[in-house]
């Protein structure tokens, strides 16, 4: 998909949080994401030239693109790593091994913007 074939559906894409998916012209799925705002990062695949090979490789075999919109930046996680590993995609590199698990911390403490760190 080129920037002017993306521009064209571009405002189709939601605003919310989600997960999104890229598929190839044959339909295989070559990657699985998440956002807080589907159109904003969906959007900066497509709005500049990406240094990295492995990204400048994908989004030339991009197709077409898939969204499920979630309620929250958390759920869009949970999605994304359980899809990633049930899928396997050829670009997504981190939460493939299902010998890992991601996690989330949550302390019920105090927190302080203006403390520093202890050193």
């Amino acid at each position: 998909m080129t920037s002017a074939e993306f521009s064209q559906i571009s405002h189709t894409i939601p605003t919310q949080a989600g997960i999104y998916k890229y598929f190839d012209a044959g339909g295989e799925l070559l990657y699985i994401g998440k956002a807080k705002s589907l159109r904003k990062r969906v959007s900066s695949y497509f709005a500049k030239h990406h240094d990295n090979y492995k990204t400048r490789k994908l989004v030339d075999n991009i197709h077409h693109i898939e969204f499920t919109i979630v309620d929250n930046e958390k759920d869009a996680f949970l999605l994304e790593n359980a899809l990633i590993k049930q899928f396997r995609p050829k670009y997504n590199i981190d939460l493939k091994d299902d010998k890992t698990y991601p996690f989330i911390i949550i302390k019920h403490e105090p927190f302080s913007a203006s403390s520093s760190p202890a050193g």
